[in-house]
């Protein structure tokens, strides 16, 4: 082993085919790309530092790779780096001109809020376009406060990929489809006994006698769970 780790020539390990005295213009050039995404981010202003939506992603993507390949590739200059990112923050401003005079390009350009749940029933077509899984709603919901979708007026899944969550007034809320862990796993098709239940696919509820099995009138599905009532804790 140790005449192994001898045999290492540490210098090409560590640092290529460069010299020691490119770690001093590394840290220079890293500085210099560093403060200027900094000045470039607050040339575009807090839009472009929120939650980001996929327009702006890009953009922060671009700066980044802009910036990363002068801060240490030799052969790279400083001042194709700042060419690069003046062109990135011009289209940048470009394209957010266009966005607030028009709604159609803003919406080819970032998409457009969906509804995913409505007066506490989960509207499916919706849904299935959406790159968003049940386990990963159901979570952000919980985190919100929800423990059933009959609190839910509305659920929009916005252009940030943010969920606003509508609640309905506790006098208003109704029995819903349970989100906890620990009731999601208690589901029937053939329905035990009379009571309150939810489809397990739309969240549709019905009051329910015992059956061997019982279609959703809202979508069809045959997979029940029984539907609680639980208020909400102000």
């Amino acid at each position: 082993m140790q005449a192994f780790l001898l045999e290492i020539n540490w210098k090409v390990l560590l640092l290529g085919e460069e010299q020691w005295s490119f770690i001093i213009e590394t840290v220079f050039r890293t500085t210099v790309m560093f403060l200027f995404i900094l000045l470039s981010l607050r040339f575009l202003g807090k839009r472009g530092i929120k939650q980001l939506s996929v327009f702006e992603l890009g953009v922060i993507i671009g700066l980044g790779s802009a910036a990363g390949d002068p801060m240490f590739y030799k052969d790279v200059g400083l001042l194709l780096g700042f060419i690069v990112l003046f062109v990135i923050v011009g289209l940048y401003k470009i394209v957010t001109y266009f966005i607030n005079k028009s709604e159609a390009f803003e919406q080819f350009v970032e998409g457009k809020p969906t509804y995913v749940v409505t007066e506490g029933k989960i509207l499916i077509q919706n849904f299935k376009k959406e790159p968003i899984a049940r386990d990963e709603l159901y979570m952000q919901l919980r985190l919100n406060d929800v423990s059933h979708l009959g609190q839910l007026e509305q659920v929009i899944l916005e252009t940030n990929g943010e969920l606003s969550v509508l609640f309905y007034d506790n006098e208003e809320v109704k029995y819903g489809f349970p989100i906890l862990p620990h009731l999601l796993n208690e589901n029937f098709k053939n329905i035990p006994t009379e009571d309150v239940y939810a489809c397990s696919n739309c969240g549709h509820t019905l009051t329910l006698q015992p059956s061997v099995e019982i279609c959703c009138t809202n979508c069809s599905k045959k997979i029940w769970i029984k539907a609680i009532n639980k208020k909400r804790i102000d």
